[in-house]
């Protein structure tokens, strides 16, 4: 998970193809592994 006042939707994709680059280049695995970038807003408030 990324902060997403640090990270904007661009570089979530490019963080997630760096990371992608790095297991193949640096890992020997079976089948794939998928990389999942989670940048989520939540905004909660309450009635009272």
């Amino acid at each position: 998970m990324v902060k997403p006042d640090r990270i904007d939707d661009l570089t979530s994709v490019r963080l997630a193809r760096d990371i992608v680059k790095k297991i193949e280049n640096e890992l020997e695995y079976p089948g794939q592994i998928r990389v999942t970038v989670i940048r989520e807003t939540r905004a909660v408030d309450y009635a009272k």
